[in-house]
């Protein structure tokens, strides 16, 4: 028998002592369960159209949302407002710039390292050519 089974919203003998145990250890753990023991079967219902109501509800908090010019809502002083639009074009501005130096710096570094593993490979064919047959000497620190 498993879990589910043993606490199914049924009047099984389990689901009556724990209504039993829950009124006398304390009052609203046993209401609770009684409410489990008769509505259980409509809980699934109940939590899917729960679900779906906060959905919507949401949903249409953000389309209300979306016809507030700029970036929030507006303070209702326009000098204000237009400073603030100007500021955030500013710093949306100043993140492309920041953004472009960030992707030429990573190709740079890129390159940079594709040189270092090209000389090491052409070092490491030299010496493999010149009858080393591909052994490394490494000198000791010190």
């Amino acid at each position: 028998m498993n879990q589910s089974a043993l606490l199914r919203p049924d009047w099984t003998p389990a689901t009556v002592a724990l209504m039993v145990l829950g009124f006398m250890v304390f009052w609203p753990l046993g209401l609770a369960m009684l409410a489990y023991i008769i509505f259980g079967e409509r809980l699934k219902s109940f939590k899917k159209e729960a679900n779906e109501a906060a959905d919507g509800f949401f949903a249409s908090c953000r389309g209300h949302r979306r016809g507030f010019r700029g970036h929030g809502f507006g303070t209702g002083n326009v000098a204000f407002d237009e400073w603030r639009d100007a500021e955030l074009k500013r710093l949306e501005e100043e993140r492309r710039k920041l953004d472009e130096m960030r992707a030429e710096f990573d190709a740079y570094v890129h390159e940079l390292r594709k040189a270092k593993d090209k000389e090491e490979f052409d070092r490491f064919m030299r010496e493999r050519r010149s009858g080393n047959g591909g052994s490394v000497s490494v000198a000791p620190n010190a």
